[in-house]
């Protein structure tokens, strides 16, 4: 069963930074998108950012300027760095990968709090 595993949620005041990073149990991404979702209490899962085998990135207007996916394709790895941080960021953020099907972490928590 392949398993991607976040790390690196937590509380932070509004305009800082966290840094997400997600491990794939097996190698299965390499030549595949990963990237990150998140999900708000009463909200839809919305699409954040994700990166191309080939290292493109893309990302939600909402976290444009803000935030930067990166990939280190050898360690089968993903990561989130949020910088300038704003309450509306406050989410449970998902690490995603899709290899003829889409596959989930389990989530970690982001609070953006004074």
């Amino acid at each position: 069963q392949v398993q991607l595993v976040e790390s690196g949620g937590g509380l932070v005041q509004p305009g800082g930074s966290l840094r997400l990073s997600c491990k794939a149990s097996e190698s299965i991404f390499r030549d595949v998108t990963m990237g990150w979702y998140r999900q708000s209490p009463g909200k839809r899962r919305e699409f954040v950012a994700h990166m191309t085998a080939v290292l493109t990135p893309a990302y939600a207007d909402s976290v444009k300027g803000r935030f930067t996916i990166s990939r280190d394709i050898a360690k089968d790895s993903v990561y989130l760095q949020m910088d300038s941080l704003k309450p509306e960021d406050t989410a449970v953020y998902y690490c995603w990968g899709y290899n003829y099907r889409a596959y989930w972490g389990q989530g970690t928590q982001v609070t953006v709090s004074s």
